[in-house]
């Protein structure tokens, strides 16, 4: 959890010092996969939200998984004020993730991701 949050926090200095994108991605999905204690749930949720604020990083895609495992009416909320920011990417990224959670049978893949940018999502499954 602890080197999540340092990728997420401090981007520059954990790409610096300990770049490993392939740990992320497990790390990640990992977290997403098992059922975790309302503590570590919080500190997944302040992480998508963390992340829906920023630019794309590599692997970011995965925390889409997370958002998923964690999703509550909290995550929804910090998603809902994401898309009403100041900030494009953040509406842009948060918009999509939001839109996942109403869809959970959707992939999140490429192609998803294109078509919701386009304007044009594929229906749910």
């Amino acid at each position: 959890m602890l080197f999540l949050e340092w990728e997420a926090r401090y981007p520059q200095e954990w790409t610096h010092h300990a770049k490993a994108w392939g740990t992320k991605q497990s790390l990640l999905r990992d977290l997403a996969l098992a059922h975790q204690p309302e503590a570590i749930r919080a500190k997944l949720t302040d992480l998508v939200e963390i992340v829906v604020h920023r630019a794309y990083r590599c692997k970011d895609r995965e925390y889409v998984r997370v958002a998923r495992a964690v999703d509550s009416a909290d995550l929804r909320g910090r998603l809902d004020r994401a898309v009403e920011s100041d900030s494009p990417w953040a509406r842009c990224q948060a918009g999509y993730v939001r839109w996942l959670l109403d869809r959970p049978d959707l992939p999140n893949t490429r192609r998803v991701w294109r078509a919701w940018l386009a304007g044009q999502a594929p229906a749910s499954r």
